[in-house]
């Protein structure tokens, strides 16, 4: 049943040209279409943007997550909103499924921006009421907003995903790739069951990891890596060979977002994993397609999390 018109309201769902698939895959699970928009780009690059069609009153949906090229998916959404603003939206929720400068959350060294809380003030100034992302690097990062987030979990879908490859309690064994991700890896663990271990690792330089040690038994197991992104791949690559050194059975690696930079394929094709599973919050393009990456759908969490927004209801269960 569409949701368009539920408590004589009106949903619109836009699409930025970030991840456009799962924008049309959202929009199928909620039954509707999403509006049309011009979103293009001047000769120099600047970014021109107009809705064909009138949303005065409407509750807007904006889905754009701002991966790479962060900075020009951050500006094209920043006008996105600004172009719903002053068209007269009542609300103006920005979904950004992959939060760009996450990992900038603090200060590591002196004189350095905090560019997550700039980035999350940029959103709120062109004139964001809401946001909905899914599984921040930091949970902190909510604090850094003055607007209501909404900060839904991939936990269930990966859980099926690693359920569904036949692992069991028995002979695998949950991985947290750094004392960092316990946390996450410890909630994965609980829910299905299984044993934790963890990597220790420190990072001399940004994109860096030396592994330390690992704490856990993990012989004769199959190794499941949980984590909320994979980057340049190398933390988990060197964790992988090392694990398979101490005598682990398989490793695979089961993650939210698949940011894949730099040499992030050709670190996983040489490496002892034999499974890289991401979701779809970052578009998977041909150039990043490899027989060892499998891709899980949020389509239809994302697509529960709006709907719940638009008719006033809980969001929580979507938490966890």
């Amino acid at each position: 049943m569409s949701v368009e018109h539920v408590h004589h309201k009106k949903l619109t769902l836009i699409a930025g040209n970030a991840n456009y698939p799962l924008a049309e895959a959202i929009a199928k699970h909620l039954a509707t279409k999403l509006s049309a928009t011009v979103v293009k780009r001047f000769s120099d690059g600047e970014v021109r943007v107009q809705v064909d069609e009138s949303i005065r009153g409407h509750d807007v949906f904006i889905i754009q997550p701002t991966c790479s090229p962060v900075n020009e998916n951050l500006v094209e959404l920043l006008v996105i909103i600004d172009a719903v603003r002053r068209a007269s939206a009542h609300r103006i929720v920005a979904v950004i499924p992959y939060y760009g400068y996450a990992r900038q959350d603090k200060k590591v060294q002196p004189r350095e921006a905090i560019s997550a809380r700039l980035v999350a003030n940029l959103i709120e100034t062109a004139g964001a009421d809401r946001m909905i992302s899914m599984d921040l690097h930091s949970g902190a990062l909510q604090g850094f907003f003055n607007i209501p987030v909404d900060h839904l979990s991939a936990l269930k879908i990966l859980s099926r995903a690693i359920e569904m490859q036949g692992f069991t309690a028995e002979d695998s064994v949950i991985i947290s790739p750094d004392v960092g991700g316990v946390e996450r890896a410890s909630e994965v663990a609980t829910r299905l069951g299984f044993p934790l271990a963890i990597i220790a690792k420190r990072r001399p330089e940004p994109n860096v990891a030396e592994i330390v040690e690992v704490i856990g038994d993990i012989e004769g197991r199959n190794c499941i890596l949980y984590d909320d992104m994979v980057d340049t791949a190398g933390s988990v690559t060197v964790g992988a060979k090392l694990l398979m050194e101490r005598g682990a059975k398989s490793v695979s690696v089961y993650a939210t977002h698949g940011v894949l930079s730099g040499e992030a394929l050709k670190r996983i094709g040489a490496s002892p994993i034999e499974r890289l599973v991401i979701t779809d919050t970052i578009p998977l393009d041909d150039a990043h397609k490899h027989e060892k990456i499998k891709v899980a759908s949020t389509a239809a969490t994302f697509a529960e999390a709006i709907k719940r927004c638009f008719t006033d209801e809980s969001i929580s269960s979507l938490f966890r």
